[in-house]
């Protein structure tokens, strides 16, 4: 599954260093975050006490929206938003800090 993941964001961030895969290469994949992180600005995430960053944590759910098929980008950007929100909380439940 790791293997899976490195694959499918070798081809959205265009490397296959694990440093390097928040870095979006693809402009697509860098305006679905970007617009991503303006969603938040209306409803912001707690952001203390994590091991990643909030762009680490967009740009990763980002290329798993990016695989989802031809949405609209506003929609992909709303559902960005949801991962990470969800990811965050698991993350908060889970105590992995």
């Amino acid at each position: 599954m790791a293997s899976d993941f490195l694959e499918n964001t070798t081809k959205l961030f265009g490397t296959k260093k694990l440093t390097d895969i928040f870095e979006p290469t693809d402009p697509n994949l860098a305006l679905l975050v970007e617009l991503a992180m303006e969603v938040e600005m209306e409803d912001p995430i707690d952001w203390t006490d994590l091991n990643i960053t909030e762009k680490q944590a967009y740009a990763m759910m980002a290329s798993h929206v990016m695989e989802m098929g031809n949405d609209h980008l506003t929609d992909k950007a709303i559902i960005v938003k949801l991962l990470v929100e969800n990811f965050v909380l698991n993350l908060k439940l889970l105590g992995k800090r």
